[in-house]
């Protein structure tokens, strides 16, 4: 598993207020609702300056004998606490809406982007980052934003207002309060930058057991077989400790910041508590005046340690801004080159004017039957010949994959892919469908450089069948069907003839609407190759590709593919790769690669003759498929 992209957190030891200018730009959509919950701290925080003024009021009054006087400052203090409760149940429901609203939005933009990306990004991050990043983080960023809106507002406030109001009463105990307020900026200073590094150690260890939680699922199959489970176990438990580590210090830092900032408010407490106490001894301060103060005094403590606490969270959901920015941002490596986007924008201008044309006129119009026979970025939409001109690729700079890889294949003609395990097929393929583009050299299709060819009109051409076929959850017709969204029933139906797929799905009590599970956990290999070629050939493709794709597939179901593929082929150019020999005796051309090189190419009988790798490998495959089947055949009753 690469480590990099556990790594890849940014270093800084304080808030990052550019960050979260970037994060907030995804709150847009609630900047009414934020704003109302900064008006909803507003008025708490006047509410909680006025409660203890009223308070001392009340029992000044009381002491004085009362009367009307006292039961006006009662009723008074009722509405407040009854418009302090409105208030909270306000900006309670309006933080709901804002943190779903917002973790919404944000996942939506993050599978997006991961739909975006090109497959170089998922070669180097695992899985469990990825979900992560859309899951965990996402939701701790959401939980903090309204909140910390409110305690900023709130908190600020509440600082600024029981400071001037206390200073008002007596501004000599107010500085015994307000004593805490340097030593408090140090301590918060000293711990900020230990609670974002060691949060930042949380979140990087949480990517890496969410990484191994998810492979050991995946693998269960793998690891029952090999009875690996204790293995698995062991390393699960070293992923499992060192999140245990990393959570407790940050646990253990948190509990440390937190009662010294208790502590602090405390001491100015204490320190006016002794001084008032004299004054009201002396007659400087009436009672009502002093429970007043030390309201005050003991409220003081509160929002700054409330904003404290909001920092310290603040600087756990940094962790998590910083990754998921850093997805956001990511950039896809494989898109529209520069002639591909000007292609594309002439296309559209030429359209909006051919529109024009047909509005105003009546009949047919030829010009417009030309632009129609196009592509979108300009050329023409029929395929007729695709060439790999001396292309070389390299996953990693040092360890090239394929070497001047060069062939031609027109329009109806089929070429086979043969080579061991590592010798450059999948590559090819995986270039030719511009998941990667070469490091040198260039895929031509009727003499155009297909990078200057718009991305996705290209890859909408192509029906592939990779080696591992994969199906979403839902039903057999609704995987079928994803090969054209707008088929009808009858012909997903005709798709899955044409491949021998009804055979089975007759079979099934439900039919094509047979539930087939996660990654068509419900249906054995074979049955998943033989709807992912339904699913290809209903997109109709000019380019078929088959990676492996009767590989996984039993020789009688193998024959019923081969029927519908020859039908499907006709017209079309297709590249097959098999680990059958047989299978593609037909091919009009046959590459052998090996180490990413083509050491021969010519058709079946023509290879044969050569008597080279290709003879070895087929004569090899024939001899062990005969022996299979007459073992078979010694085996019946």
């Amino acid at each position: 598993m690469s480590q990099e992209w556990f790594e890849d957190d940014a270093r800084a030891d304080r808030i990052d207020t550019q960050l979260w200018r970037r994060i907030l730009s995804h709150a847009r959509p609630y900047r009414r609702p934020l704003w109302a919950m900064a008006i909803s701290g507003l008025v708490i925080a006047l509410v909680d300056v006025a409660l203890p003024w009223v308070t001392g009021r009340i029992v000044d009054d009381a002491t004085v004998g009362g009367g009307t006087e006292l039961f006006r400052w009662i009723g008074i203090y009722i509405a407040l606490a009854t418009l302090f409760a409105f208030v909270v149940y306000f900006f309670i429901e309006q933080a709901g809406r804002i943190s779903t609203g917002f973790a919404y939005d944000v996942r939506k933009k993050g599978f997006r982007k991961l739909q975006e990306l090109s497959f170089s990004f998922y070669d180097k991050r695992p899985v469990g980052w990825l979900m992560a990043r859309l899951t965990s983080d996402i939701g701790t960023i959401a939980s903090v934003l309204p909140w910390t809106t409110l305690d900023l507002v709130w908190g600020t406030a509440l600082v600024v207002g029981i400071s001037a109001t206390m200073l008002m009463l007596d501004w000599k105990l107010g500085l015994f309060v307000l004593l805490i307020v340097p030593p408090l900026g140090w301590v918060s200073t000293i711990f900020q930058r230990k609670l974002i590094d060691s949060q930042r150690r949380v979140r990087r260890a949480n990517s890496k057991l969410t990484a191994g939680f998810n492979e050991g699922i995946m693998g269960v199959r793998t690891t029952k077989s090999l009875v690996r489970e204790e293995k698995n176990l062991e390393e699960f438990q070293v992923l499992s400790t060192d999140m245990f580590g990393h959570t407790v210090q940050n646990a253990l830092q948190s509990a440390i910041y937190l009662p010294m900032v208790m502590s602090l408010g405390s001491v100015g407490v204490g320190l006016a508590l002794w001084q008032g106490g004299v004054k009201v001894g002396l007659g400087g301060l009436s009672l009502g005046e002093m429970i007043t103060f030390m309201n005050y005094a003991t409220l003081f403590s509160m929002p700054i340690q409330e904003l404290a606490a909001r920092f310290t969270q603040v600087q756990a959901a940094q962790a998590s801004a910083e990754r998921l920015q850093t997805l956001l941002d990511t950039e896809p490596e494989v898109v529209d080159s520069e002639i591909a986007r000007a292609s594309l924008a002439a296309r559209k201008e030429e359209l909006a004017n051919a529109g024009v044309v047909l509005e105003d006129r009546f009949g047919a119009d030829e010009d417009l039957a030309a632009i129609l026979e196009t592509a979108p970025d300009g050329h023409a939409e029929e395929i007729h010949e695709i060439e790999f001109r001396q292309v070389s690729f390299a996953y990693n700079p040092s360890e090239p994959v394929l070497d001047r890889v060069s062939f031609r294949v027109r329009r109806g003609q089929t070429v086979a892919l043969v080579g061991s395990t590592g010798s450059g097929k999948s590559t090819v393929v995986s270039l030719l469908s511009r998941f990667y583009e070469p490091t040198s050299g260039e895929i031509l299709v009727d003499g155009v450089e297909y990078r200057d060819r718009s991305l996705d009109w290209w890859q909408s051409n192509f029906g592939v069948v990779l080696q591992t076929p994969h199906l979403f959850s839902g039903t057999l017709a609704e995987n079928i069907r994803y090969g054209r969204l707008d088929a009808t029933d009858a012909e997903v139906e005709a798709a899955a003839r044409q491949v021998g797929a009804d055979s089975f799905v007759r079979e099934l009590r439900d039919g094509f609407q047979t539930e087939v599970g996660e990654g068509g956990s419900r249906l054995s290999t074979g049955q998943k190759q033989l709807v992912s070629l339904a699913r290809a050939i209903l997109a109709d493709p000019q380019v078929f590709i088959m990676d492996e794709a009767t590989s996984s597939v039993d020789t009688a179901t193998e024959r019923l593919i081969q029927k519908g593929i020859e039908r499907l082929l006709s017209g079309r150019i297709s590249f097959v790769i098999a680990h059958r020999l047989s299978t593609i005796r037909d091919a009009d051309q046959i590459l052998v690669l090996d180490h990413g090189r083509i050491i021969e190419r010519g058709t079946h009988s023509e290879l044969l003759a050569l008597k080279g790798r290709y003879h070895h490998l087929y004569t090899n495959q024939a001899t062990r498929e005969d022996a299979e089947r007459a073992l078979a055949a010694g085996q019946q009753p």
